[in-house]
């Protein structure tokens, strides 16, 4: 085993690195992820949004935001907005390497690979971003506000729109030569702020052994006045919705509860 694998299996719970290496993936130079079922899980509550506290009028950005750098933070969603089993995150899910990282020659959904893999889920890096981990199930929840203009975030929406017909199934390839069939379908969100979409993409895979793994992604991306957020929801086997309907509600009502504050202190 290689030393960077090493340190990989290292730190992995304990569990899942020792699934993978009795499955061989490990010492064939890499961590591919091992099949899951998810638990059905009980619908989360809509909790009350406590305001965020006040701070000093914050002038307009280059990307048109109006809120300070307080006021983003405060507008992330948390480990309490989505109650247990959800915890601040431990780091990098140990699959997104072994099946997020892939390749395809399909231009269009290319780019679709390269913004779930960098987090870039509106065409450039977050302001602010959080992530949070399911530890029963090891899906990983990743949250970001923009710092795009609304005009560029409208584009990204829109370009968004149309994979579920241009990207609707194509063949990847992994870092480690596996060939994945990839399926993109439009997924409904909760009617918040002015503009919005989802998706949820597949990723599908089996060893030279015969073992079979699946990587489960919700994408929801909102437009809220001048502000936007984006979050992936992913992880293996068929994950459950209800913590991206809840964050995507939460998101919304918190970044309109924290832009009408601020325009208040104008």
């Amino acid at each position: 085993m290689s030393p960077a694998i090493r340190a990989l299996y290292d730190r992995m719970p304990r569990g899942l690195a020792r699934s993978l290496a009795a499955t061989g993936l490990l010492t064939a130079g890499g961590c591919a992820a091992l099949t899951l079922n998810h638990p059905a899980s009980a619908p989360y509550p809509l909790p009350t949004v406590d305001p965020p506290s006040r701070t000093a009028k914050s002038s307009p950005r280059a990307d048109g935001s109006t809120l300070s750098d307080e006021q983003a933070q405060a507008a992330l969603v948390n480990e309490n907005d989505l109650g247990a089993p959800w915890t601040a995150t431990s780091g990098a899910a140990t699959w997104r390497d072994g099946l997020l990282k892939t390749h395809t020659s399909v231009g269009e959904c290319q780019r679709l690979l390269d913004a779930l893999y960098s987090d870039e889920i509106l065409g450039a890096p977050a302001r602010v971003t959080t992530g949070l981990d399911d530890t029963d199930t090891d899906a990983q929840l990743r949250y970001q506000i923009a710092a795009r203009r609304p005009a560029d975030v409208d584009a990204a929406l829109a370009w968004l729109r149309t994979l579920p017909a241009r990207c609707a199934r194509f063949t990847a390839t992994t870092e480690l030569g596996l060939v994945e069939d990839v399926q993109v379908v439009d997924a409904p969100l909760p009617e918040v702020g002015d503009a919005r979409q989802g998706l949820r993409v597949t990723l599908a895979t089996t060893t030279p052994d015969g073992q079979q793994y699946l990587l489960t992604m919700d994408v929801a991306a909102v437009r809220v006045g001048e502000d936007a957020f984006a979050l992936t929801n992913a992880g293996l086997g068929d994950v459950p919705n209800d913590a991206t309907q809840t964050a995507v509600q939460i998101g919304a009502l918190r970044l309109a509860d924290i832009r009408k504050q601020g325009h208040a202190q104008v």
